[in-house]
């Protein structure tokens, strides 16, 4: 890890990498503005208080003159619900339409130690309306407070109350799916696996953004986007650090995930950006998937960065991958329908 450490050099982008698209510039630009400090140099709970990419997409849609308001969606709940250790916050969020609906279950990202469902907001809202799912953003245990695996674990429960309550807020517990961006790709996935092993219903879809699929930092991607924003090589490094208790942690296949066991598991989507460190994973995870016979649609998308996805309000490449994320995820949802009926 000292070593990691000591070879990353704090500056906007590295040699090599990607320019951005024009708009992408514009939100890292407003990101830049607001002064937040390096990642690596502060606490957990100091990092919790920095400013986001969803912070800077606001300020860029207030600049152009914009009243800013979230994507609408017919109905938000907050719910308390069971984790593994005790109850997490859940989110709920019901679009216009006829229930009961299809569910999916949204694991945000943060590197298992920063955000929460407020930072994420604009994603869970996006996918609702756009896949015509009832979308449950689940919170978990956050590191350094709760090490690997207590994330893992409060995931793998929000996904099996979500079977079990899904009646209670207008869900069809027969159609669920699962997503997440980030750290919460990799809980998305490792839900999916562990529904598999313990005999529970497995989800009918994996939305997967930008995963956090491996332990090593060597690839071509790391190298390109070493300095990249807002998610670059010592960020990464900091992560690991807090969430896992020591190098073992990083052998498990629920990190080193595209070592993983996943024959028999639903299809997938997996979502990259360019100018991320973790792009060669997510679309090495896609070929691992593809190889042992999960059909997995895979898209890397040209000059954006980590986070892009939730930022439809002011990136084109934003809306397009939400458009290609929510086909998928009502294909899946129509197809579970079709066979229903035919029973």
């Amino acid at each position: 890890m000292k070593r990691l450490l000591t070879l990353l050099a704090i500056v906007p982008f590295a040699v090599g990498a990607a320019e951005p698209t024009a708009k992408m510039k514009r939100v890292l630009d407003s990101l830049k503005a607001q002064n937040g400090k390096p990642i690596d140099t502060l606490s957990a709970e100091e990092a919790r208080l920095q400013p986001t990419p969803a912070d800077a997409t606001k300020e860029v849609i207030i600049k152009t003159g914009t009243l800013y308001a979230p994507i609408h969606v017919a109905k938000v709940e907050d719910r308390k619900i069971d984790g593994s250790a005790g109850q997490i916050d859940a989110r709920i969020y019901t679009p216009e339409g006829k229930v009961p609906m299809p569910v999916t279950v949204y694991y945000h990202g943060g590197g298992f130690v920063i955000a929460t469902n407020d930072t994420y907001d604009s994603s869970a809202r996006a996918l609702a309306k756009s896949s015509n799912s009832i979308v449950v953003a689940v919170e978990y245990r956050k590191a350094p407070e709760n090490k690997f695996p207590a994330a893992h674990d409060d995931a793998f429960a929000a996904y099996r109350w979500v079977l079990a309550n899904a009646k209670s807020f207008g869900g069809d517990p027969a159609r669920v799916a699962v997503a997440g961006e980030s750290a919460g790709g990799n809980l998305a996935l490792n839900t999916a696996i562990r529904a598999r092993d313990e005999g529970l219903q497995i989800p009918l879809h994996e939305l997967l953004i930008y995963p956090v699929a491996s332990t090593s930092m060597d690839t071509a991607s790391y190298k390109e986007n070493a300095n990249a924003q807002p998610l670059n090589k010592k960020g990464m490094a900091w992560f690991v650090k807090n969430y896992t208790n020591g190098t073992t942690d990083l052998k498990d296949k629920r990190l080193n995930l595209i070592e993983a066991n996943f024959k028999g598991l639903n299809p997938a989507t997996i979502i990259t950006a360019e100018i991320d460190p973790l792009r060669d994973e997510g679309k090495m995870l896609a070929e691992r998937m593809k190889e042992q016979g999960v059909q997995v649609e895979y898209k890397d998308f040209p000059g954006v960065t980590h986070e892009f996805f939730g930022m439809g309000m002011v990136l084109p490449e934003a809306t397009e991958a939400q458009a290609l994320a929510s086909k998928n995820l009502e294909n899946a949802f129509e197809k579970q329908a079709q066979e229903d009926k035919v029973e």
